[in-house]
This record gives structure tokens, sequence and C-alpha cells, in this order.
């Protein structure tokens, strides 16, 4: 009965991780032939919180909110913002991408600025929830996107298509930082594309 029990969990847990990921348009096969994708992060079409705020009003209101409680603060939290996109959140994406296939020997690799490539990725991040942590509770960041795989010299011409709902992300022990958690939930988006590259691709 145990084993069953068990079994169920994992069983229901695979389906809700499938969830998590959408494949709209195409398939992977053209992947398993690529040396190198060119990788491209979008964060035009942002929206943030359950009311789904431009980041421009969360800005905004979140760096007004920290000054209000000690001055300057939100002016420090804002420029950490700024900044968590290239040093932080583009960077754990691919790590983790890169990290995947590496350990299962794949010669396939994503890089900025690889505008030779055949093919782009580009990576259009379309909502955030950084979570929160107070020490005894927290709660998960998530993330998602949209992740198109495109011609590099046709743009238009989209050959796979994958929507990507909620990533969570955490990190075990505590994590006071909204910007190191919403990373945490790039890390996850790159391992899951990744996996169902190793798996559809190959």
């Amino acid at each position: 009965m145990k084993k069953i029990a068990i079994l169920s969990l994992l069983f229901f847990s695979g389906i809700i991780m499938a969830q998590d990921v959408e494949v709209v348009k195409g398939d992977f096969k053209f992947l398993s032939s690529q040396k190198e994708v060119n990788i491209e992060f979008v964060y035009s079409n942002l929206k943030l919180m359950k009311e789904e705020m431009t980041e421009e009003q969360y800005v905004k209101e979140r760096s007004a909110e920290l000054n209000e409680k000690s001055k300057g603060k939100g002016d420090i939290w804002k420029k950490k913002w700024e900044g968590s996109k290239e040093l932080i959140w583009n960077l754990k994406f691919l790590e983790l991408a890169n990290v995947v296939l590496s350990k299962d020997k794949k010669d396939l690799v994503f890089q900025e600025g690889a505008t030779n490539a055949k093919y782009t990725l580009i990576v259009d991040v379309v909502w955030i929830y950084p979570g929160w942590d107070a020490g005894v509770m927290k709660q998960a960041a998530k993330v998602s996107t949209v992740l198109k795989f495109v011609e590099t010299a046709n743009r238009n011409n989209v050959v796979l298509q994958l929507n990507t709902d909620k990533a969570p992300g955490d990190q075990w022990g505590n994590n006071y930082s909204n910007e190191s958690r919403i990373g945490e939930g790039f890390a996850k988006t790159a391992k899951t594309m990744s996996k169902m590259i190793l798996k559809k691709a190959y």
C-alpha cells in the first residue's frame, strides 16, 4: 500500500511538472545537428506580481516603499534590480541550460552574441513574482517565459515555441534576496528546457 502511495505521488508530480511547459509550435529535432544557438533576453513585455504591474510601476512603488522605511534603501534596491538581469538572471539561465547539456556530453551550447549561429533562442520574460522569505515561513519566486527558437537570419520564422508557466525559484535554507530567488526561477526554466531538448532532440 505504501509503495502504491509513493508511486501515485511520483506520477502526479510528473504531471504537475509537465504542465509547467507547453510546446506551442514546432519540435526539437533541428537542435540535434546544432553546435551553437544564439540567445537573447527580452524584458519589454514583463509584468510583475498578481496585479500584473508593469516593471516601471513595480520599481517605482517598491523603491518608494523601501525609501519610506529607510532613506536611500529604495535607491540602492533599484540599482540592484536593474543590474540583476545581466548579473544574475540571464547568467543563471545560460549556466543551467549549458550544464545540463554538457553533463550528458552533448556539444550544443547556448551563447549570447553568437550572431553567426543558424538559430536564436529569444527568452521573452513575461511575468515575475519575487516571492518572500520571513525566516520561518517563505514563498518561492515564480518566473513565466515564452521561449522562441527562430532563424537568426529570419526572426519571423519560429521553428519552436515553448511557454513556461510559474517556474519556482528557491534555495535550501533562507534566501532574503528577491533578485537571487528570481534567479533560481530562471535556472529552473533553463534546466527544464535543456532536459526536454535531451529527451526530444537526440
